[in-house]
């Protein structure tokens, strides 16, 4: 039976999901494949490298670095996040990624973008570490408006979390029978429609059939969450929720804030350990 990891988005609310992996790195708990959206993609591929505080360290080191996040390399180059700096300098020279145990760990690692073109999700599996497969991570990671269009072998890409947010039934088809999924938002928690919709509708004009995914995105997201639920009476899917909303937004440039979010992982990790460990081993 494979066992699979999940990885919802939701930005710095990720740092809550990267203290829960890296409790259970800590503790050696390993899956046959883990998928990520967004910012799971972003913080989840360190778990197949076995980077253990890699996310919380290089988010924090770099959090008030222009280069890295501001508006002014949105407005220099149409990316919040830099592409180039985020996602190729800190991974190759000050946060080294460890490409070489990334590459030998049997885990599979898949990332979910979004072809603007088509609004159909992309999962993508990057076996080979380095630039290819962070601009890979970078795509999934790309926030529509604040994001330049990633093309990428053949794809024009943005957010995975715009078509497929809670990649559970993706998982399910590949195989992966035995899921822990790890949820950014409490429990009972519901989307509404974007209040952005009408600056998303200008900005991807060129691209109606992603404006209309995002239209329905809502709706989308509260059918996922309701399937979770359903899978977790099955018995085949174990889900971890934060407590109450996470205290921090979309973006962050406060180290202290960022460690806050994390240790609320930690802790609940920590909280959920034998759960996990009695869930995988079942």
């Amino acid at each position: 039976m494979k066992k699979g990891l999940v990885l919802e988005g939701g930005a710095m609310r990720g740092l809550f999901s990267a203290g829960i992996m890296d409790v259970m790195l800590e503790n050696n708990i390993t899956f046959d494949g883990v998928i990520g959206v967004s910012a799971g993609a972003a913080f989840g591929c360190n778990y197949k490298s076995r980077q253990i505080g890699r996310a919380i360290r290089y988010n924090k080191r770099f959090a008030r670095d222009k280069r890295y996040c501001s508006m002014q390399s949105f407005l220099r180059t149409g990316d919040l996040f830099g592409a180039e700096y985020a996602y190729h300098v800190v991974p190759n020279e000050y946060d080294i990624f460890d490409n070489e145990t990334f590459e030998q760990n049997p885990t599979e690692f898949w990332v979910v973008c979004t072809d603007v073109e088509t609004g159909e999700p992309v999962y993508k599996r990057c076996d080979q570490g380095g630039d290819v497969t962070f601009d890979w991570v970078r795509a999934s990671a790309s926030m529509p408006v604040v994001s330049r269009v990633v093309e990428l072998e053949g794809y024009k890409l943005l957010d995975g979390g715009m078509s497929d947010s809670i990649p559970l039934k993706a998982f399910q088809r590949r195989g992966f029978e035995r899921n822990l999924v790890i949820m950014t938002q409490p429990r009972g928690y519901v989307k509404k429609p974007s209040r952005l919709l009408p600056v998303i509708r200008l900005s991807l004009r060129k691209y109606p059939r992603v404006v209309e995914t995002m239209q329905m995105r809502h709706l989308m997201y509260n059918d996922q969450l309701a399937y979770v639920e359903q899978e977790v009476r099955r018995g085949n899917t174990m889900a971890i929720y934060p407590d109450a909303a996470l205290p921090i937004g979309h973006i962050s440039h406060d180290p202290e804030e960022m460690q806050r979010v994390y240790d609320i992982g930690r802790e609940t990790g920590l909280r959920k350990l034998d759960d996990i460990k009695s869930f995988l081993d079942s």
